[in-house]
């Protein structure tokens, strides 16, 4: 007893110091661990959830992010139904000739011609952003229906709305794998897109912030530049 009685403060402040760091060293990547995960289940259930609109109402343009299976052919059956003036397809390989797309796509020749748009310069979902808000501001767009994959819808109105704030935004999921029965728990491909995916969009979440791009500030008639000829 003695021995404790004597034992200097300065030592047991020390210690209770060392067990509290210690504590939150186990505690603190644990949370961040698990709000990472609750924020992962969250992300798949807003997706899963994305569905073909209901009622969509026809807007100035449409806009097709390429990059996943049946993009371009769901945005040329938009633009076949009147659902929009012109169409935009983003992110379109250098290399590839506008026949070789219309053929590979069963395209009409004629609505090729006269109402789609080709955009070569977009390497990933900025580009695209970028490069359909210069579209859009060509034209003199306001209203743009957004067509992409549901898992990379998110993103994409993020990014979009980023660069187009004064825009009519209308997402267009395209649903190539259903994602309501949770099977993609056991889908190693489909897990694998999804986490990257959500990698992704956490990557331009805190990229907007610390650049100061969290909140969309530049109206579509301040954005220059036009790509309306292919």
């Amino acid at each position: 007893m003695s021995d404790i009685a004597d034992r200097p403060a300065g030592d047991c402040t020390q210690r209770r110091r060392r067990t509290l760091v210690l504590r939150l060293a186990v505690a603190v990547p644990a949370l961040a661990l698990a709000a990472f995960i609750i924020g992962f289940v969250a992300f798949v259930e807003h997706v899963a959830g994305l569905d073909v609109p209901r009622e969509l109402h026809p807007a100035d343009g449409i806009v097709v992010l390429t990059g996943g299976q049946s993009r371009i052919d769901t945005g040329l059956d938009l633009l076949k139904a009147g659902k929009g003036k012109r169409l935009l397809i983003s992110g379109v390989n250098p290399i590839a000739r506008v026949d070789d797309l219309r053929v590979a796509t069963g395209g009409d020749p004629v609505l090729f011609d006269c109402c789609v748009d080709i955009d070569r310069a977009a390497l990933n979902t900025i580009g695209n952003a970028e490069e359909s808000a210069k579209w859009a501001s060509a034209n003199t767009y306001g209203s743009i229906i957004v067509v992409t994959n549901n898992y990379h819808m998110p993103r994409s109105l993020l990014e979009m709305r980023r660069i187009l704030p004064a825009a009519d935004l209308q997402p267009y999921p395209v649903v190539n794998t259903p994602l309501t029965d949770g099977t993609w728990m056991t889908n190693l491909d489909a897990l694998r897109v999804l986490f990257t995916e959500y990698l992704k969009y956490i990557a331009a979440v805190i990229r907007g912030h610390l650049t100061g791009l969290g909140e969309p500030t530049s109206p579509v008639g301040d954005i220059p530049g036009s790509i309306a000829s292919k």
